[in-house]
Formats: structure tokens, sequence, C-alpha cells
């Protein structure tokens, strides 16, 4: 397979295996106007197998939402065909509007224009809960 490389974009890298089209949906990729190649199940040495994401834009894009699928993803900057910035990722302590609180009573089921914002509470476990109610996100 050969999937050409970009010029001037993002790659969303060392994904684990299987979660590149979660990210793909939450990122809301579907709705751009450009290339997006999603490649999954490629070997890696380091992770034996891995999807990745090749966006054809430099756009903004949800470093949260990233870590917390998958924080062992890297996200590489490509300007001109060379990488200009890698970046790392870890468990966000704080998710603006990715995860939302199933909990009924909950202050966000009433106001709909509030947030819906957790906490990371348990890093080991990847544990978060809800700002307002302390729900845990499933």
């Amino acid at each position: 397979m050969n999937i050409d490389a970009i010029k001037n974009g993002i790659v969303i890298d060392h994904i684990t295996a299987g979660l590149g089209m979660k990210l793909y949906d939450l990122l809301g990729l579907e709705s751009l106007d450009c290339s997006v190649a999603i490649i999954k199940n490629v070997n890696s040495p380091k992770l034996g197998r891995k999807d990745i994401i090749k966006i054809d834009a430099d756009i903004p894009i949800n470093l949260d939402v990233i870590g917390y699928v998958d924080p062992g993803a890297t996200v590489n900057r490509i300007r001109d065909g060379v990488t200009i910035e890698k970046k790392k990722l870890e468990l966000p302590e704080k998710l603006v509007n990715v995860l939302f609180c199933k909990n009924p009573r909950c202050i966000t089921s009433t106001e709909q224009e509030l947030k819906h914002v957790f906490k990371l509470t348990d890093r080991k476990n990847r544990i978060y809960r809800c700002l307002y109610c302390e729900t845990k996100a499933n």
C-alpha cells in the first residue's frame, strides 16, 4: 500500500491499533474539505501494530481528545514536507465537551448551554468525573 506524504498538514501517529476510527469520529474529521487518510494495522517495531491518521491541511485540532483516547499517540505538524513540531500526548487534566454526563439530575441536563466538563480524578485507572455532580464517565 502506498499513501503519499503530505506537504502541509497533520499526522497523528502511534495510535493504538483499532482506535483510529474513534479518533476520526471524535475529532469530526468527516466534515473536513481536504484529504484525510486513515491507515489501520500498520506494522510497528515499537507497538506491534498501530493506526495513523494523515490530514492534508494545517487545521486546529483538539489535542485533549487525542490524549483522552490514546495518551501514547503523537501529533506531528508538517510544513513544506518537513516536520516542524512533534507533540507527545498524555491524559488531559480536564475535558470540555468531549464526554457528556449521563446523570439525569446533573445541572448539564437542564442547562443546555452549560459546557460538559470532566476532570481527571484517577490517572492510573483513567477515571474522569463530572465537574458538577461527580458522576464517573463511562
